[in-house]
């Protein structure tokens, strides 16, 4: 009827994994994505993340904020991982889903596949910080203190970065597509 003393630890243990790493593993999973821009890759880095997460559990109190220690193996792990196999793959992770084709001619899906494919590929070229806090702003939705929290920089030099990597995306967008002429 009564469990072991070391049983019941290790489910308070799990109860409070679950609780505070489980809730934030699809940002980890978009992030690790993000980098990775392959989904069995991605996997594998958030396994990896949770299972390392798990084995150092009882530190976890010690961390202010175990998202931003979280968000920070990942993107640690990943870059770890590009870094190692030197490769960089050019997979469309379009999510068309969320256009409804059937309102949409071929043609405009199209200009919107080729948009988001530019836009990607433009991502993907600049430099790891930029990349970082563009992605946590505008796809994770994170505050600017969160950001600060997850990277260490400050609030002053996110908003600089995150303007650069807007201006460096717009200007590449705009070369690209040939609408400088109409400005």
């Amino acid at each position: 009827m009564f469990s072991a003393p070391g049983r019941l630890c290790t489910d308070m243990d799990l109860l409070a994994f679950k609780q505070r790493i489980l809730p934030v593993q699809n940002r980890l999973f978009r992030l690790a994505t993000m980098f990775l821009r392959n989904r069995e890759d991605a996997e594998d880095a958030l396994q990896d993340v949770l299972m390392r997460l798990w084995t150092n559990r009882q530190q976890l109190e010690t961390y202010q904020s175990v998202e931003a220690l979280a968000v920070q193996m990942t993107k640690n792990l990943c870059l770890d991982r590009l870094k190692a196999h030197a490769r960089q793959k050019a997979v469309d992770q379009v999510d068309m889903g969320n256009v409804v084709a059937e309102q949409l001619s071929p043609h405009r899906q199209t200009e919107l596949a080729d948009s988001v494919d530019l836009i990607r590929r433009l991502m993907n070229e600049l430099p790891d910080a930029q990349k970082l806090v563009l992605h946590l702003r505008d796809v994770e939705e994170y505050s600017f203190e969160e950001i600060e929290q997850v990277t260490g920089l400050s609030i002053n030099t996110i908003r600089v970065t995150l303007s650069r990597a807007r201006q460096r995306l717009r200007d590449g967008y705009l070369k690209l597509n040939d609408y400088e002429a109409e400005y």
